[in-house]
């Protein structure tokens, strides 16, 4: 069974950092690019970053480079998104996501319908 699990959110204030991460099961990970995105309340959701099944290339939508950095360690399965200097707009749930990228080792992916499996998302509450 194919299983992403976020974790890492929480309620922080505006200034703070956080690392999320989303262990991956039941799939190769090293075959599959990363996404992250976010959903605010009564938002659509969004993309955050992305990065290639090696890691070599990243990708920030605008509202977070500089203030983030995503990663990945396939020895352990796992994906990380650090955000630091957060602000009460990056208030929402962030999801990661996979699709199968093994003949794209360099290809990063930034619509939701790239994707073709989702976390369960972790809240992540930025307060002023």
């Amino acid at each position: 069974q194919v299983q992403l699990v976020e974790s890492g959110g929480g309620l922080v204030q505006a200034g703070s950092s956080l690392r999320l991460s989303c262990v991956v099961s039941g799939r190769t990970f090293s075959h599959d690019a990363m996404g992250w995105f976010r959903q605010a309340p009564g938002k659509e959701r969004e993309f955050v970053a992305a990065i290639s099944r090696i890691g070599e290339s990243k990708y920030y939508t605008d509202s977070v480079r500089g203030r983030c950095n995503i990663s990945r360690n396939n020895a352990k399965n796992t994906g990380y998104l650090q955000l630091v200097s957060l602000k009460p707009e990056d208030t929402a749930v962030y999801y990661c996501a996979v699709r199968w990228s093994m003949n794209y080792s360099f290809s990063i992916y930034m619509a939701t319908a790239d994707y073709d499996t989702w976390g369960q998302g972790t809240q992540v509450t930025v307060s002023s």
